[in-house]
């Protein structure tokens, strides 16, 4: 039951709609996949497998064919923490740590980001097709002394939305699960009235929080999904939806290093190619290398040069 997401609905004695929903989501190949790309400290190790899989928690409700990236902006040894994953559940993450600072195995979430309260916490939606939207971004300060508290602060600042998260990384799994307030209905015609419907949803909420509070570290990290349900919510009727799988990939090809090169400009790309005798290209997700040498460049340039022939004249003659 490794890599998968599991959705879950409370119900709450009504026939609109669960006043909770919740997500337990185990990660092990795809954990060990970004974490074997890059050696980071232990304490980073930790706070990234969190934030991966809170990310796949959140995008697992995506509602168009993109990707929800997640970027922790952080004033001490840790200058970014990047997690992109898709609506497809496959994820990729990253690191960008200071140089010159040594980040000891206690290292806490506050001292390794928010050191002088200047950390900042984005979510991005990006659409992979435009008819769905243009991409937006949230920004808020860092709250909290976890990625969970974060999130959550973030969750209320930007959303508007109740939610509670129980993360745990190691050096084997990234696990995590969420628990969110859903708006209850807001009515129409033919809507019969129910005066104790909020009432029952937040006793519900209140009822769901308890129980998730007294899920261990250790449970959440080696209890897999089912069984970690029926644990902390034996009293309760849910509902539950199919597992869904979770995998590491990354997007980066040499097609879009090669549109990147194109992007920056013939003149840039030829000082570069003049100083240093070709371009060399890491992905700093999955650290897969790409060369450029002149002759490489060159038929990028004819290439494009020829496309954009081609598209002016196809305007003019339209």
């Amino acid at each position: 039951m490794s890599d998968t997401l599991h959705k879950f609905l409370f119900d709450a004695g009504s026939s609109t709609r669960s006043p909770v929903r919740g997500e337990i989501v185990s990660l092990a190949s795809t954990w060990q996949q970004i974490k074997e790309r890059h050696p980071y400290p232990e304490p980073v190790l930790r706070m990234l497998g969190e934030l991966v899989a809170a990310s796949t928690l959140l995008s697992a409700n995506l509602k168009f064919n993109g990707a929800l990236i997640m970027q922790i902006h952080g004033d001490g040894p840790v200058r970014l923490l990047v997690v992109e994953c898709n609506a497809d559940l496959t994820v990729r993450a990253t690191v960008k740590l200071s140089s010159d600072e040594t980040i000891a195995d206690d290292t806490t979430f506050t001292d390794l980001v928010n050191a002088r309260g200047e950390g900042r916490f984005a979510i991005t939606l990006d659409p992979r097709d435009r008819s769905q939207g243009q991409p937006y971004q949230g920004i808020v300060p860092l709250e909290g002394e976890s990625v969970a508290a974060a999130l959550e602060g973030y969750m209320r600042r930007s959303e508007q939305l109740d939610t509670q998260l129980w993360l745990a990384a190691d050096g084997e799994h990234a696990n995590g699960l969420l628990l969110q307030k859903l708006p209850l209905d807001g009515g129409g015609p033919g809507t019969v009235f129910d005066p104790d419907a909020e009432a029952r949803a937040e006793e519900v909420w209140e009822r769901a929080i308890t129980f998730a509070d007294t899920l261990e570290r250790d449970e959440l990290l080696k209890v897999d999904p089912p069984t970690l349900m029926r644990r902390l919510f034996w009293e309760e009727t849910l509902a539950v939806y199919d597992p869904v799988p979770c995998a590491f990939r990354c997007s980066c090809t040499r097609q879009r290093v090669a549109a990147m090169l194109v992007s920056l400009g013939e003149r840039e790309v030829d000082e570069t190619l003049a100083e240093m005798g070709g371009i060399h290209v890491d992905c700093e997700f999955c650290n897969r290398s790409y060369d450029f040498d002149t002759v490489d460049c060159a038929q990028l340039f004819a290439t494009s040069n020829t496309l954009d022939g081609l598209r002016t004249a196809h305007q003019q003659r339209h």
